[in-house]
């Protein structure tokens, strides 16, 4: 009987944002050091690198947007800005010893499943390959700008970018400008740089609900309370957790939303005076239908003399304008894309082919799932992280990757204590796994009838979970074992034991 092959590691990370950078530190701390992280891009950081837009921050308050292992005392404000968070996953990787798992600039094309060795062939686009037995994907939904199709766009004689590909060196100073988009990037540099363009011409497909930044800088007192009394920051984590887990109750019985939508227009109204434009800016579909946003400083951006706001869509571009449907040229001199990311479409350009060679790409063709968000049936040992319906309206994803990054320690323990080589989870449990999932999403607010960036171009949402993150958590306390199908690769031992454990046994080695 021939020898299996011995990948060269037990685990290649795609991806090195925090669901990348979580679970390296997890390997690490495990004792399993025979593992990678590939980065297409020239460093880590995911969306926080490359999303550089001027007012950039997160919606989600700091104390929950950071690891629960790796809290961190000094968040300068409630709602911290890119470079803070940027600065903060820096400083993960270099506590946590990962740069020498590192491989920046290193792109995967294709990962294929070798059924007769259990581990995945991985190739990059430097036509590179290795195997590893685990693969883990942290890529993220938000790392594939999404442009829309705009008739005549290749006679644009100006400057046009997406909001994640930002020109910082184009001075939009003096500038004509136009943006397409009023989502939760637009939100955020619209105000920063209304100030400074000549003219902003700002385009609207739908409106957004705004709600008030609840944002202020956190006091030296507070920073120093944080660092030196035992449990403060913990509870202050606790406090904002819990703040916004009850913000979950709307989501779920969307009757509940009344209240979120008076605060909403009594925002509105207190800072938009002019009736026209604020009826222009009042949504007609139920508040967390479509993402919630929160700013102070956009409504008043919009009300600047130097910014118009056009709903009538866009008919066409020309070499120096665009017109609206209205039938009226806008002359523009740049184009600043804010329309979000290819949320829906988990995988493309990446190829995922699990057992026959299907794609995942194929899989997925009317939808992605995945049994509990993290294992796909048919694709063994591969995990997910952050996979479909896993996304939040209202909490972290931070707080979900990682109960999927325990979760997934739990198989690889599981595995490596009973000499198994594969782990796959149950076609049937994946179903009925999805099927009861997307019979609680008919109930909720993102069914009650808007087109949002959380569905698929069928209606189906394929993104986010549908109810609280606790809930979440308590489905992944235990790995139901009864769930799966673990493999073991023949082996010419006589004595039939395993060639070493099949995770974990090695250091660090290089592929």
């Amino acid at each position: 009987m021939k020898t299996p092959l011995q990948p060269d590691l037990d685990a290649a990370i795609i991806g090195s944002g925090f669901s990348g950078i979580g679970m390296a530190i997890k390997l690490k701390q495990a004792g399993i050091t025979s593992f990678v992280v590939l980065e297409k891009s020239n460093d880590i950081g995911g969306t926080w690198h490359a999303n550089t837009y001027p007012g950039c921050a997160c919606d989600v308050p700091s104390h929950m947007y950071s690891f629960s292992w790796e809290r961190n005392p000094g968040w300068s404000r409630m709602y911290s800005g890119q470079p803070e968070i940027f600065s903060y996953l820096k400083e993960c990787v270099a506590k946590y010893g990962l740069a020498p798992y590192i491989r920046l600039n290193t792109e995967m094309t294709e990962a294929a499943f070798d059924e007769a060795n259990d581990c995945w062939q991985v190739r990059t686009a430097d036509g590179k390959s290795f195997t590893t037995r685990i693969l883990v994907s942290a890529m993220g939904a938000l790392s594939r700008p999404a442009y829309p199709h705009l008739p005549g766009m290749e006679r644009f004689k100006g400057m046009a970018f997406h909001s994640a590909e930002w020109k910082h060196d184009y001075d939009l100073a003096g500038k004509r400008v136009a943006v397409i988009g009023t989502g939760a990037s637009a939100i955020q540099f619209v105000p920063q740089i209304a100030p400074k363009v000549a003219r902003l011409t700002l385009f609207q497909r739908t409106p957004a609900w705004v709600l008030p930044k609840k944002d202020r800088a956190i006091r030296r007192l507070e920073q120093a309370i944080f660092r030196h009394v035992p449990g403060a920051i913990g509870l202050f984590r606790n406090v904002v957790y819990w703040r916004q887990e009850s913000l979950g109750v709307g989501f779920v019985h969307p009757k509940l939303m009344k209240l979120a939508e008076k605060m909403a227009l009594e925002h509105l109204q207190s800072q938009i005076s002019d009736s026209g434009l604020r009826d222009r800016l009042t949504p007609r579909y139920t508040i967390g239908c479509k993402r919630i946003l929160i700013s102070n400083d956009y409504y008043p951006a919009l009300a600047c003399r130097n910014v118009e706001l056009v709903t009538a869509g866009v008919a066409e571009v020309r070499e120096n304008s665009i017109v609206s449907r209205d039938g009226v040229e806008h002359p523009v001199d740049a184009i600043i894309f804010g329309t979000g990311f290819r949320v829906t479409d988990l995988l493309t350009p990446v190829r995922l082919l699990g057992r026959a060679g299907v794609d995942l790409n194929d899989a997925w063709k009317d939808g992605a799932q995945a049994h509990l968000g993290v294992m796909a049936a048919g694709f063994p040992n591969l995990f997910l992280l952050l996979g479909p319906n896993t996304g939040l309206g209202h909490n972290s994803v931070v707080f979900m990757v990682e109960q999927q990054i325990g979760y997934i320690m739990k198989c690889l323990r599981f595995m490596r204590k009973r000499g198994m080589t594969a782990i796959e989870v149950r076609p049937e449990v994946q179903a009925r796994f999805n099927d009861d999932l997307q019979r609680r999403l008919q109930t909720t607010v993102w069914a009650t009838g808007c087109k949002s960036w959380y569905q698929t171009e069928h209606g189906k949402n394929v993104t986010l979970w549908p109810g609280f993150t606790f809930q979440y958590w308590g489905r992944m306390k235990k790995l139901n074992v009864s769930e799966y199908r673990f493999t073991r690769v023949a082996s010419d031992n006589p004595a039939g034991e395993q060639e070493g454990l099949p995770i974990g046994a090695r250091t660090a080695g290089s592929a």
